[in-house]
């Protein structure tokens, strides 16, 4: 894969090792089991905490169909445990943006923009504060590492390295749904539901 070209179905990923927050290391592909590789944006992000919230809510079935979640930030490690390290998976800090590199994800003012964040912006800004409030999480950096313009991206990655599905953003809060991760997965155990529909994959 070419630095900062975007990745689509039928590419190969190389194996790597990655380290959480909580230094624990992750190694992509994994022989047991597909990977949701997401690319959000920065620690405290409303939008991204809403869309994670979806995540945490469904999370056992995502483990059930055989799914590893592994979720990447452009910002420290420091700057990320106050935000997730109660996740229930794996949250890897790439401040340097090294994965988003390799992977083509993007910037673009269109992250906020795009008239289609802004109602997702005003419900995770409206969700965050509350926490806020609550002093269950600290305010978002003013300034984060990366900037925040970021758009996000998804991968669905099979056991052998091969890329199933992808989908970069239009916008901030354009990701895939967990109904859409459990739709790609099920799509993949079933071989004979695949056939002749893998190039509309990465258009989800």
């Amino acid at each position: 894969m070419e630095p900062n070209s975007r990745i689509q179905a039928g590419a190969i990923v190389k194996s790597q090792t990655l380290l959480t927050i909580h230094s624990e290391s992750i190694l992509i592909p994994d022989q047991r089991r597909l990977i949701h590789l997401q690319f959000r944006r920065f620690a405290g992000c409303p939008v991204c905490d809403l869309h994670l919230h979806s995540i945490v809510q469904r999370h056992e079935e995502i483990v059930a169909a055989s799914i590893r979640e592994v979720v990447v930030f452009h910002s420290t490690v420091n700057d990320l445990r106050p935000h997730a390290a109660d996740l229930p998976f794996a949250v890897i800090a790439d401040p340097a943006k090294r994965l988003y590199a390799a992977f083509g994800v993007e910037s673009g003012r269109r992250a906020l923009l795009d008239p289609r964040a802004w109602l997702p912006a005003l419900r995770g800004i409206a969700r965050s504060l509350r926490l806020v409030l609550r002093g269950k999480q600290p305010l978002p950096a003013i300034n984060p590492d990366g900037g925040s313009l970021g758009l996000p991206a998804d991968f669905l990655i099979a056991s052998d390295g091969r890329v199933l599905a992808s989908k970069y953003g239009a916008h901030a809060f354009d990701q895939w749904s967990v109904d859409e991760i459990l739709g790609l997965a099920c799509m993949e155990h079933n071989p004979q539901r695949i056939h002749g529909s893998v190039d509309a994959l990465h258009h989800i």
